[in-house]
């Protein structure tokens, strides 16, 4: 099977979830815009669930945050927190349709779907954790829980993104985006490092 129908697929089926919801997008009409037949879709992914399930892991920022966490392992904690936080925040932003569009439809997902969302937060969290864990160990951080520092520091940036992209309420101006990100980021060093 080819790599390029599979990525076609997820890029297709991204689209369609974010335009329509996990609730209103088809399978069919996935395959359709695909430029492949429904068959061959189930041939990639067995059901809507597992397609929708690929679609998150793939597109969440979990692979991202694992390949940054690999590149700044020996950055200064401040620079890496600002990388984290950038690039959580461009993800946010490049997926703010499918957000919106999930946070109206959560009620409604059936079971399997909440757990496929909610297990690619607790990975996440968990993730950002193990980082966090590291310092500590040398010394760098003081004791804390490592996985309610980690749902904290992405809870910061979620809730600045979710204000200004999806409920606009934010009164941060345009072009603000890294002077908040390094602002938050101080805030939360000085929770978190050792004195």
């Amino acid at each position: 099977m080819s790599q390029d129908t599979r990525k076609k697929i997820l890029e297709t089926a991204l689209k369609l979830f974010s335009q329509k919801g996990y609730l209103g997008a088809t399978t069919k009409e996935i395959a359709s815009l695909a430029g492949i037949a429904e068959i061959t879709l189930f041939r990639y992914f067995s059901s809507k669930e597992i397609l929708f399930e690929e679609v998150i892991n793939n597109f969440s920022f979990y692979p991202k945050l694992k390949e940054i966490l690999n590149e700044i392992k020996d950055k200064p904690y401040k620079e890496a927190l600002v990388i984290i936080a950038l690039e959580f925040l461009n993800l946010l932003e490049s997926k703010k349709e499918l957000i919106k569009i999930m946070q109206c439809e959560m009620e409604r997902y059936p079971d399997k779907i909440q757990k496929i969302h909610d297990t690619i937060i607790y990975n996440t969290i968990q993730l950002l954790s193990s980082y966090f864990k590291t310092l500590q160990e040398r010394g760098m951080l003081r004791k804390f829980e490592s996985e309610l520092g980690a749902q904290a520091f992405l809870g910061m940036f979620f809730s600045y993104f979710y204000g200004k992209e999806i409920k606009k309420i934010s009164h941060f101006r345009e072009g603000e985006v890294k002077r908040i990100v390094e602002e938050f980021v101080d805030i939360f060093i000085n929770g978190t490092s050792q004195k």
